[in-house]
């Protein structure tokens, strides 16, 4: 019953970090169209609160419970290659995320350098990187 708590915690705070880590570049997509002080500010603003607020908190509870699972059923490395693709993902999506936090501090110094249309491309990646995670784990293809 444990197991179940924590795989439904884990896909909890998993959703709410993506939902994080799908708007936050959205923000930046507009942050770097805006032009007036007034909503480079705000944008800012959200840009932090969401990364410290929503992002930070649900990547780490994503990770504690994830490596709960895993140490409850560490057989799960025997179970096929997927389980280290997965693992793999993850970590570049951490790193991802990381880059994220580097951006919003960015925006806050006002050193952003990239257009609206590179953050458009950047958005992308956390929706690859979830399609690719899903598929191993359902399918488990290898």
């Amino acid at each position: 019953m444990l197991y179940l708590w924590l795989k439904a915690l884990h896909i909890i705070s998993m959703v709410c970090w993506f939902a994080g880590l799908f708007y936050l570049p959205r923000l930046f997509v507009y942050h770097a169209q805006s032009e007036d002080a007034v909503s480079k500010e705000r944008f800012s603003l959200m840009e932090r609160k969401l990364y410290r607020g929503i992002m930070g908190p649900a990547m780490i509870a994503t990770l504690i419970f994830g490596i709960a699972l895993i140490a409850l059923n560490p057989s799960i490395f025997s179970q096929g290659a997927w389980i280290h693709a997965k693992l793999t993902l993850v970590v570049i999506l951490i790193g991802y995320h990381h880059m994220c936090g580097a951006q919003v501090k960015r925006f806050a110094r006002g050193e952003n350098t990239r257009s609206h249309v590179f953050y458009r491309w950047f958005n992308e990646v956390p929706v690859l990187i979830l399609l690719a995670i899903v598929i191993l784990v359902v399918v488990r293809p290898f």
